[in-house]
């Protein structure tokens, strides 16, 4: 009879673990899309030779630092000013969503490039410009403590599409908004909760703590959060060109 209780229990046990670590996973789901899409009236004939991609518009005092006291006391510490990490947090989205929007780009089989100064006056070219909207690092300890959604980082973007002809000057083509935050996992007390029902309350709290541990070096951040607003401002771009005939088919090798 004993062996038949630790049996039920230990099954119990892997279940209770297997449910948590699935659950963990299901919700891990971040955040990130595209709204507000606004074709130009009136089109003009474009035939695009590369997309040029500028570093999108963001400054410090659009940076909101989080707000969580150990992470005060880590700049504190650093010998960093409030300021000066606002401004260095603002410069690496900017680059971080240049550098990704081209990248995925030329994934696609698209020629894109940054361009940080005038465009080449010789070239068709797409222009792609944004400006920041917010760049929110909201609350790692709310995020790990209670998770679904609490104290998410965020970010987001106005976004235009441009088509400037050689020897011409830009006209719009398409703008739309992209955001994209760091999801909705479950935090610490949650995946306690599930362990709690089974009886080990312990081992949960400590698999959660573990979940949002690697969560947060890989998913929870504003960097990562950067990544994922240029990828889905990339598919836009590549969507938009490729139903409009913006660049023709030999020039997407």
């Amino acid at each position: 009879m004993q062996t038949s209780f630790r049996f039920l229990a230990d099954n119990a046990t892997r279940l209770a673990g297997a449910a948590l670590v699935a659950g963990s996973l299901f919700l891990t789901g971040c955040a990130a899309g595209v709204t507000g899409v606004s074709q130009a009236t009136v089109q003009p004939q474009v035939r695009a030779d590369i997309i040029y991609v500028d570093s999108f518009d963001a400054t410090p005092d659009q940076v909101k630092m989080d707000s969580g006291m150990a992470q005060k006391l880590k700049t504190m510490i650093a010998g960093q000013s409030t300021a000066s990490a606002q401004n260095q947090t603002a410069r690496e989205a900017r680059e971080q969503v240049s550098n990704e929007i081209v990248k995925q780009l030329q994934s696609m089989g698209l020629r894109a490039a940054r361009s940080d100064g005038p465009v080449p006056a010789d070239r068709n070219a797409l222009i792609v410009e944004g400006n920041f909207q917010k760049i929110d690092e909201g609350n790692r300890r709310r995020r790990v403590l209670i998770g679904l959604g609490a104290g998410k980082s965020e970010v987001g973007a106005s976004v235009q599409i441009l088509y400037k002809p050689a020897d011409g000057s830009p006209m719009p083509l398409q703008s739309f908004s992209a955001d994209a935050d760091s999801g909705h996992m479950p935090g610490v007390a949650e995946t306690a909760g599930a362990g709690a029902a089974a009886g080990h309350l312990a081992s949960a709290g400590a698999t959660g703590a573990a979940l949002h541990g690697v969560s947060e070096v890989k998913r929870d951040s504003i960097s990562a959060d950067a990544k994922r607003l240029a990828d889905s401002i990339a598919k836009q771009v590549a969507a938009a060109s490729a139903a409009n005939g913006w660049m023709s088919p030999e020039r997407t090798d």
